[in-house]
């Protein structure tokens, strides 16, 4: 992310900046908060993946020391899951490897989960009688409920990302 977090929303408009960050040497930049920064790794797309990304993604948050509560980490840590464990099921045929990305604002917080297969996927209603198949549903309700947004993206290589942004402060959506 161009802004390191530093805009208005959890995916700032391209406002034609450097995308090597801000100018050091402008006064009118604020200093990254200790938190702030993205961070990026990958994985293969295996079961045993899911729990690592979840551990890794939480061991992040609290080892950036990011201001963010248990009720917002367990709805992070739920939706890494639910992406991941997507990737692996539906994406790992043509995408042998996934990337999981947390990038940490002043004000808001986003976990993206991508890989290299092109089929956009939709959030989808299952039957009751299902054990699957509501995993983006999820997502999509634990994002909106914690005050933020999520979508998919397609990527220049041809694939995927899939990402949801949450504020670091609570906001509750009736």
């Amino acid at each position: 992310m161009d802004d390191h977090g530093r805009g208005s929303g959890p995916r700032p408009p391209d406002s034609g900046e450097d995308p090597l960050g801000p100018d050091p040497l402008d006064p009118g930049t604020p200093d990254p908060l200790p938190y702030e920064g993205v961070w990026r790794f990958t994985a293969p797309a295996v079961d045993a993946s899911v729990p690592q990304a979840r551990h890794a993604v939480r061991d992040l948050l609290y080892r950036q020391g990011v201001p963010v509560s248990d009720d917002l980490v367990q709805g992070l840590l739920l939706i890494v899951s639910e992406l991941v464990t997507n990737a692996v099921r539906h994406a790992a045929l043509l995408s042998p490897m996934l990337a999981v990305e947390v990038a940490v604002g002043a004000e808001w917080v986003r976990v993206s989960v991508e890989d290299n297969h092109p089929y956009r996927p939709t959030a989808l209603e299952a039957a009751h009688s299902e054990t699957g198949g509501r995993g983006l549903l999820l997502v999509r309700e634990v994002t909106r409920e914690a005050g933020g947004v999520c979508d998919v993206e397609h990527t220049s290589s041809g694939g995927k990302v899939i990402w949801a942004a949450l504020p670091l402060k609570a906001v509750h959506v009736s």
